[in-house]
């Protein structure tokens, strides 16, 4: 055994996987022998020493199980130890490619760039020689003499843009100094109508006290110019009668004064253009027949102006605050030629009674005139849902002339003409006002 030792202390070292090959080997060998032991019935004092031998290798391949896992440490160390700088360059090449990348893509945005204002260019070279500032041309920026100027030109670009700033943000202060302005005087103009209303009412006394004209027969005036020849007829007798006689009545002009502007606009350029087409007879005819056949469904077309007329009762002139009796409206039908009067109040009806009672076979539910019956058909029916009718009387106080149907010599009746006279000569704005006093306080005061 010792002789073993020896010989094995004596050998060069041997490598952990040799040694753990001869111990496995040694183990079965054993292992062999005492199964052999076992089958032939040897005495068991052998396997004493079998057994030593057997711990002894046992204790071999732990030693070589140790130093295989030593010598894997230390190949796991230093394999640690090169892929660092392995890691190291493998990380430059990754962001080297990335940069390349980049720079690859941001070269390809650029060349495909298409500007929001793509027919403004650099400034021109001779451009840029006439108006660059010595500070800019006389600088040295590369070596090469075309590469030199462009970076001269973008420089002299980018001064004029920071000029331009500048300009602009001079600009947006003095606009915000103008908005606050504007603002201050619109804060002043909203209220000065108050301011005038109040002055208004203050410089009453002094106007009454002058006898200045009133502010509102001016405005009505200046309507009234508007108004369709018949309308302005209406008109002028009612402030006539008011002014000669003190007559107890107001006369109003309403309505849309853009719209009456519109349509005596209109009329003026129609006026004209049959001037114009006065040579050409047969188009002139095509044209208004067509014309009217368009305007077919405008028969009760109303000019935009009306007059309106407020009536108080006579009997109370001292009041301050006198009886209103009733208020006409009288407007014009375009189409028709006809003057058409209404009420406003919905208790007489849509026609009004106290209107359809003024005088005797005028009820307003025919046409005034030939030429209205004929635009309005074969029936010669006027539509009886409106609110206002054509009466006689009211086509009378307009100075629209109504010609008899017939003449008194054809019809064999000498006093037609006369009885036709003195029923115009009755219609008048006096009588007809007080007719229309009569038959209101009759209604309001019934017997």
């Amino acid at each position: 055994m010792q002789s073993e030792m020896a010989k094995d202390a004596a050998a060069p070292e041997k490598s952990p996987m040799e040694l753990l090959q001869e111990s496995k080997a040694s183990v079965e060998a054993i292992i062999a022998r005492m199964l052999s032991i076992k089958k032939q019935g040897n005495p068991k004092s052998e396997n004493r020493e079998l057994l030593t031998q057997m711990f002894l290798n046992f204790i071999n391949l732990r030693q070589a199980n140790r130093a295989i896992l030593t010598e894997e440490e230390k190949v796991k160390s230093e394999t640690e130890l090169a892929k660092s700088p392995m890691d190291f360059t493998a990380l430059q090449l990754h962001n080297l490619m990335y940069e390349k990348s980049h720079y690859l893509k941001a070269t390809k945005t650029s060349r495909e760039f298409k500007s929001k204002y793509p027919n403004i260019d650099l400034i021109s070279e001779q451009a840029f020689l006439r108006d660059a500032p010595e500070a800019i041309k006389s600088q040295t920026l590369s070596n090469d003499a075309s590469h030199d100027l462009m970076l001269k030109r973008l420089n002299f670009e980018l001064h004029q843009r920071k000029e331009l700033c500048k300009l602009r943000a001079k600009l947006e202060q003095q606009k915000k100094f103008l908005l606050e302005t504007n603002a201050e005087r619109s804060k002043f103009l909203s209220s000065l109508p108050l301011h005038l209303k109040s002055l208004k009412k203050a410089s009453l006394p002094v106007h009454s006290q002058l006898s200045l004209p009133n502010p509102k027969k001016i405005k009505y005036h200046n309507l009234a110019e508007l108004l369709p020849p018949p309308l302005y007829v209406i008109y002028s007798q009612f402030m006539a009668q008011k002014e000669a006689f003190e007559e107890n009545i107001d006369v109003e002009v309403s309505g849309s004064l853009k719209d009456a502007q519109t349509y005596a606009k209109q009329q003026a350029e129609q006026r004209l253009d049959d001037n114009d087409e006065d040579d050409d007879d047969g188009k002139r005819q095509r044209k208004r027949a067509k014309k009217e056949c368009c305007d077919e469904a405008g028969l009760y077309k109303v000019h935009p102006l009306k007059i309106v007329l407020h009536v108080y009762d006579d009997d109370e002139i001292s009041d301050p605050k006198p009886c209103k009796l009733v208020v006409l409206k009288f407007e014009y039908l375009l189409k028709l030629n006809v003057v058409c009067v209404g009420t406003e109040e919905s208790e007489d009806g849509p026609e009004g009674n106290v209107l359809c009672s003024l005088f005797p076979d005028d009820a307003g539910l025919e046409p005034p005139h030939q030429s209205a019956k004929l635009t309005l058909g074969d029936n010669h029916a006027f539509d009886e849902s409106r609110t206002s009718r054509p009466y006689k009387w009211a086509q009378d106080l307009a100075g629209i002339e109504i010609l008899p149907e017939m003449s008194r010599f054809l019809s064999g009746k000498d006093t037609q003409k006369s009885d036709t006279a003195s029923a115009s000569d009755q219609r008048n704005v006096q009588t007809v006002l007080q007719r229309i006093r009569s038959q209101r306080k009759s209604k309001l005061n019934p017997v």
